[in-house]
């Protein structure tokens, strides 16, 4: 047993390197370069069942997921056939549909202003967000705040209180970022995924968006 948790240690170290190298998709009549943030890599190259289902089951049927990545940890985590923590994960998917027809600003406009109507209204800047969570539906994912909105890029943060797993467990609660972007003519939806458990998770949840905005922005503007 030694030789082989030795062996898919090795593995996933090689794992690691291949899916954090940026790549390449084509989508209809463009060629969108992706990546995943430092620290986290794609696990679409490993063809796990598993890890396709915990991807499919963040996004709407009518997607087609082009990143799921998880954290460097989890990952070898995953490859000698430990239990994942998956506090931390992200989501690239584009609609279906719309995958070979190209999308202009006005389009990307359109999208936009409806995404954040059917969001509604966010809280005070100042406001407690663990309280706030208290009193919406457990489960649901609530605006927090309006992060970026500009002509190729919407994103919001969102937070929900988690059902309890038992009894009298304490509250829970998930972060996520959504944002919309449009990379080469191509609608993309960017979801990062995170638990909250202090103040230090906000931060990191919007630095990490930023900044896969912004490498993403680098990857496609060649």
């Amino acid at each position: 047993m030694p030789l082989v948790r030795t062996l898919a240690a090795i593995l996933a170290v090689v794992s690691m390197q291949c899916g954090a190298a940026p790549f390449a998709l084509q989508l209809g009549d463009a060629r969108v370069a992706l990546d995943a943030p430092a620290g986290f890599a794609d696990t679409t190259f490993t063809g796990s069942p598993r890890l396709q289902d915990i991807a499919e089951s963040l996004t709407s049927a009518s997607n087609r997921i082009l990143v799921f990545a998880i954290s460097d940890a989890d990952l070898r985590r995953f490859m000698v056939g430990d239990q994942m923590e998956l506090k931390r994960y992200m989501l690239i998917a584009t609609p279906k549909v719309s995958e070979r027809e190209s999308l202009g600003a006005s389009g990307f406009a359109r999208l936009s202003a409806d995404a954040l109507r059917s969001l509604g209204p966010a809280p005070a800047a100042d406001t407690d967000y663990a309280k706030y969570l208290d009193a919406q539906a457990p489960g649901r994912p609530s605006l927090l705040a309006q992060l970026v909105n500009e002509q190729s890029v919407l994103s919001v943060l969102q937070g929900s209180r988690l059902p309890p797993a038992r009894r009298g467990d304490p509250p829970a609660y998930a972060l996520s970022t959504a944002t919309l972007m449009l990379i080469r003519g191509k609608a993309l939806n960017l979801t990062v995924y995170s638990a909250y458990e202090s103040p230090g998770d906000i931060d990191w949840i919007r630095s990490i968006t930023a900044r896969w905005v912004e490498d993403l922005k680098r990857l496609n503007a060649r």
